[in-house]
């Protein structure tokens, strides 16, 4: 089935700074998907870019396609029927994200006017009705007020609505839940879940908390310095992480049953777009260092995962004249990767499809195949 959304190699740089790297993501009909990972990663720019939200520095590259329709680079008339219509986004500060000198019923109004071409009682009485499916308490009269009226929880309700307004199918949610208290976190998630099974829209739920994203998305993708490091249906996620880096953020979880145990860090931050490591931009924080990811490969078709390569074993008995030589790397007979390396007397890489990479060895998948001589 055609996906609704679907990303597919989205490259964002400024000023000639690369800071997302060929991001592939896809969404279906009603689905319901979690993009998680630390400040910096990239989550938030990602849909930026495919809204073409981003100022003019901004080189973006890649494809975004609506239904098989490519719109990245289509034209504001176009791309404003897209947004707010087909595409809303609930950014992450509703205090900031409202207009403080118009009042709640404009800033509806505006949306109804735009997307569904309502005017006059027609849009006072959907503003009304929007206020109240979210939950604003007296929704007649508090559409007269602004902003600096209403609480954060409140604030970011209306946002809700405003998102609503134009019966998008999809609706981004970039931390919407920032700032808030547990009590009125809880009834935000539970309204947009209300929503989404009442409208049948999808949804991407962009945030820091696992916890938010295990209940609420049907599949995870997990993102590490402008790159998806691991993609997965949110149950097999947080039962058996295959990145090294999807590990340890669901290891620093604290277990709510059983003995206590130490929680696993992960060290350093995200690196700086400016300077990052050559090759895996997660090899500096990651406990072993000798692994390193080489490129996004689907496992199963609902799965993708970083391959990630042990690096620095020496081989003996081997001498290749050759300056360079194509190394394919097979499991069973699917090819997973082919790549160029000058000598296999200085290093060897291994596939590795690591699972407990904080725990155990790794298990090495697969055998090396150079010519017609097998290497296990």
């Amino acid at each position: 089935m055609q996906p609704l959304v679907s990303l597919d190699g989205l490259t964002v740089a400024f000023n000639g700074v690369k800071v997302l790297d060929g991001i592939s993501l896809s969404v279906g009909r009603g689905e319901a998907v979690g993009l998680v990972g630390e400040s910096g990663s990239g989550k938030s720019v990602t849909w930026l870019a495919a809204l073409g939200l981003l100022p003019k520095t901004a080189a973006v590259s890649g494809s975004v396609k609506l239904e098989g329709t490519e719109i990245l680079g289509a034209s504001p008339s176009n791309m404003d029927r897209v947004r707010g219509g087909r595409v809303a986004m609930i950014l992450q500060d509703p205090a900031s994200a409202l207009n403080p000198v118009l009042t709640i019923r404009r800033q509806v109004g505006e949306s109804l006017a735009l997307h569904r071409g309502l005017s006059g009682a027609a849009i006072h009485a959907e503003a009304r009705r929007l206020l109240d499916l979210v939950g604003i308490p007296d929704a007649e009269r508090r559409l007269s007020a602004y902003p600096h009226e209403f609480s954060g929880g409140q604030n970011q309700r209306i946002m809700i609505a405003m998102a609503l307004a134009g019966n998008p199918d999809l609706l981004i949610a970039d931390e919407p839940t920032t700032a808030l208290d547990a009590t009125i976190q809880a009834q935000i998630l539970e309204l947009i879940r209300r929503v989404r099974w009442e409208t049948g829209m999808a949804i991407v739920l962009i945030s820091h908390d696992l916890g938010v994203v295990a209940e609420n998305c049907d599949r995870i993708a997990v993102m590490y310095a402008g790159r998806v490091a691991e993609e997965a249906p949110s149950a097999e996620l947080f039962d058996d992480p295959r990145h090294p880096y999807a590990h340890g953020l669901i290891g620093s979880l604290p277990p709510i049953d059983g003995p206590r145990r130490r929680l696993t860090a992960i060290a350093g931050t995200v690196p700086d777009p400016k300077a990052m490591p050559q090759g895996c931009a997660f090899a500096p924080a990651a406990s072993d260092k000798r692994f390193g990811c080489v490129e996004l490969r689907s496992i199963q078709n609902d799965r993708r995962v970083q391959f990630c390569l042990l690096r620095g074993r020496r081989t003996t008995g081997q001498s290749h004249q050759r300056k360079s030589m194509i190394i394919s790397i097979t499991l069973g007979r699917t090819s997973l990767v082919s790549i160029q390396a000058k000598s296999l007397r200085s290093h060897a890489l291994y596939l590795v499809f690591e699972r407990f990479s904080f725990l155990a060895q790794p298990c090495v998948l697969g055998f090396w195949r150079i010519g017609s001589t097998q290497f296990f």
